[in-house]
């Protein structure tokens, strides 16, 4: 085997290795049972002392963030505290508005933070969700996403909130968005919480999108409690984990095999200093 030869092939292992990590393919720093977490679950915090809320997530043993905002902060001031905590950004959570309208501000923020996933968690829309409001989102995410990945190498992932399963056709218009957007540029973080709360089986739909599902939120909904369409309910339906109405195992068990790559726990109750580490202990002792 001669030495140029030798050169060659290492040259296009470290070719195929770069497209992979600008992917997102070996971003894997969180699992089931040892997840990250979402901004949100300590939004109180953060909006008082970004620092002091940075101090709370490490001190629970968190090192993958998903933000959620920069909570008053630029960017860079935002990684110079990840960074000195040992913690880092994978996801950056921002506004559909500004992800349509300041693309480019945002990828250059989500590559300050170190983050391989750009995050949107709503599509603008009065009333029930229409066939129209999602076909204006399914249109804007293909733009963006594309300008995302080949200018950035950032991958755009939309996060259902629940009002998304207004049925349509032979499903709803979450079927509907999946199926329209371009897989090369747009992915999917599922909500189980969010699935669950309007009726639908969160473990079903990632099973039937799996290469679709970059990214999971796990949580739990209050026993008792009611779904609907709204895509919204009280702070205190969300409970610790096993609690509540949703299979958690079998979630996570569909999102294992599916290859998911972040695990974000979220907890969007009031009472997350006692109920985070009880739900760290839950997913701990999973077997999966």
């Amino acid at each position: 085997m001669t030495t140029n030869f030798i050169k060659h092939i290492k040259f296009a292992a470290a070719a195929v290795i770069f497209c992979l990590v600008a992917q997102g393919s070996f971003a894997q720093t969180s699992t089931p049972q040892k997840p990250g977490v979402v901004s949100y679950t300590y939004r109180k915090a953060f909006e008082k002392d970004p620092a002091a809320a940075l101090d709370m997530i490490k001190a629970a043993g968190f090192t993958d963030l998903e933000l959620s905002s920069l909570f008053g902060k630029t960017a860079t001031e935002m990684k110079t505290l990840m960074d000195a905590r040992g913690i880092k950004c994978s996801s950056y959570g921002v506004s559909y508005e500004d992800l349509v309208g300041k693309t480019d501000q945002v990828a250059k923020d989500a590559k300050t933070l170190g983050a391989t996933f750009v995050r949107v968690s709503n599509i603008p829309h009065k009333g029930p969700f229409t066939e129209q409001d999602a076909q204006k989102g399914i249109d804007d995410f293909n733009k963006v996403g594309k300008i995302l990945l080949d200018k950035y190498s950032l991958n755009l992932v939309y996060h259902n909130h629940g009002f998304e399963y207004e049925p349509f056709r032979n499903g709803t218009l979450f079927d509907f968005l999946v199926e329209q957007t371009d897989p090369s540029y747009v992915s999917f973080e599922m909500d189980i919480f969010w699935a669950y709360f309007p009726g639908q089986e969160p473990a079903a739909i990632i099973d039937k999108y799996t290469s679709r599902f970059k990214l999971i939120h796990i949580k739990d909904l209050k026993k008792g409690v009611t779904g609907d369409l709204s895509g919204t309910t009280s702070p205190e339906n969300s409970v610790v984990l096993g609690t509540g109405q949703i299979n958690v195992a079998d979630c996570l068990a569909a999102a294992k095999a599916a290859g998911i790559l972040h695990y974000y726990l979220e907890d969007e109750s009031d009472n997350v200093q006692a109920q985070v580490p009880q739900s760290l202990a839950y997913l701990a002792g999973l077997k999966l």
